[in-house]
């Protein structure tokens, strides 16, 4: 009988014990998923994928900076190259599969997502100080009905990049406006040098110099006026441009490949000294300056060429503060995306003035003396400059930037004449 009562004590202690360890499992588990403790993952897209591209080094420099400083919350970043990037994450909010964190355009592009609610409002979360620490006029194409939708790392500047070493070898003059662009060209191409670098297999890089040629045909003005469907493409401006782009290609001033280049491979060539001048955004410089370019010290920052009987001023300029990251409206970690993505942007801002690669719109607190020569060239255009006007795939939204960019892409294969583009443009505003 003691045998047994033993036994029986014996299975009550085993079970108490059981039951409480199970129960201290459970305490740390909930624990571990509660409060401060709590272990979560930020998903994060943006447009970087060569490792040669000074935007992805910087955006991986604050992403493990922010990492390491918060082990509980991770942000966990994927690039997609820029095109396909602009279907992936019109796709994904659509179907409410956006990421916490995603790299975006303002203006036009991201009008949809703020429409359709699928963006955060950051108003209540910039009262904290941060809006103070942005430069004036950033938030303007990043505000919609009075309301901030995202935080800007950036100021764009189209920039006109010309080798000089190139145009001193070949004796050959730097262009100022775009009879000398036309002379240079020509020279260029009687040598067996391409002249003139694009990837137009992206579509927006060449879209890039039609853009800038109806900035300096017919002005800012005209040209927002006409983007935001105030004014008219049949003004004779449009047309110019189209028939300026012409001449390029005609006197080929790019690679006959170019269509089938995407803006990486056709960037290639110019990087490596063997096209001496390339119109793009301010952010190549990075590159430009980076420790695999072999015409670092070699290429100066310009305007692009002035069109003698052109309205538009030679300062104006393509750009503007356009990109940027914004809040998934639907992510379950509002705070802690929304504390991240001010991380992100502030810490991109500085390490992209510090390393060549853009205009910050934070006040950042960097070491003139070590900015590039470059970069502070292209700080000056951007000072200078006597008006704006976005990248036009950004200003227009949806199937209106995709006709632009097919119309031009048009221009480059010769298969439109100008008068047809300039009234498949006005289509744009007929129909809206």
């Amino acid at each position: 009988m003691n045998r047994r009562l033993k036994r029986i004590s014996a299975l009550l202690l085993t079970v108490a014990l059981s039951s409480s360890l199970s129960a201290c499992g459970k305490k740390e588990d909930n624990a571990s998923n509660s409060g401060g403790n709590q272990k979560i993952t930020l998903k994060l897209w943006h447009i970087w994928t060569s490792d040669s591209d000074s935007n992805k080094q910087n955006l991986e420099a604050a992403v493990k900076e922010w990492n390491d400083a918060n082990p509980n919350v991770q942000i966990e970043a994927e690039g997609t190259e820029n095109e396909a990037y602009k279907t992936k994450i019109k796709t994904a909010i659509s179907a409410n599969e956006a990421p916490d964190i995603f790299t975006s355009w303002g203006a036009g592009f991201s009008q949809p997502f703020v429409d359709a609610g699928k963006v955060l409002a950051l108003d209540d979360y910039l009262k904290d100080g941060t809006k103070d620490k942005i430069v004036d006029g950033a938030f303007t194409y990043l505000t919609y009905n009075g309301k901030i939708y995202a935080l800007p790392y950036t100021t764009a500047v189209g920039t006109f990049y010309v080798n000089k070493e190139m145009f001193e070898k070949n004796n050959i003059k730097i262009p100022e406006n775009f009879d000398e662009l036309l002379t240079a060209v020509k020279a260029f191409r009687a040598k067996g040098i391409t002249p003139i670098a694009v990837g137009e297999k992206d579509k927006w890089p060449g879209m890039f110099y039609y853009d800038v040629l109806a900035l300096r045909e017919g002005g800012a003005k005209l040209n927002n006026d006409a983007l935001s469907k105030k004014g008219s493409f049949l003004d004779p401006a449009f047309k110019k441009a189209a028939d300026k782009l012409l001449q390029l290609i005609d006197a080929g001033a790019f690679d006959p490949a170019a269509l089938g280049l995407t803006r990486d491979e056709s960037e290639i060539p110019f990087i490596q000294g063997q096209i001496p001048m390339y119109y793009n955004g301010n952010w190549v410089a990075g590159t430009i300056e980076g420790p695999n370019s072999t015409v670092k010290g070699k290429v100066i920052a310009m305007n692009f060429p002035a069109v003698t009987d052109g309205k538009g001023d030679k300062n104006e300029v393509l750009g503007g503060a356009i990109d940027c990251f914004m809040v998934n409206a639907n992510t379950k970690y509002k705070d802690e995306a929304v504390k991240a993505a001010k991380f992100i942007t502030e810490n991109m801002s500085k390490r992209l003035y510090e390393t060549g690669a853009g205009i910050p719109t934070w006040k950042v607190d960097v070491d003139e003396s070590k900015i590039s020569p470059l970069i502070k060239q292209i700080s000056d255009i951007a000072k200078n400059s006597t008006g704006y006007v976005v990248w036009w795939d950004t200003f227009l939204s949806g199937q209106d930037a995709d006709l632009h960019k097919n119309l031009v892409a048009q221009l480059f294969g010769k298969q439109i004449s100008s008068d047809e583009f300039v009234k498949q443009m006005q289509s744009i505003i007929d129909n809206k």
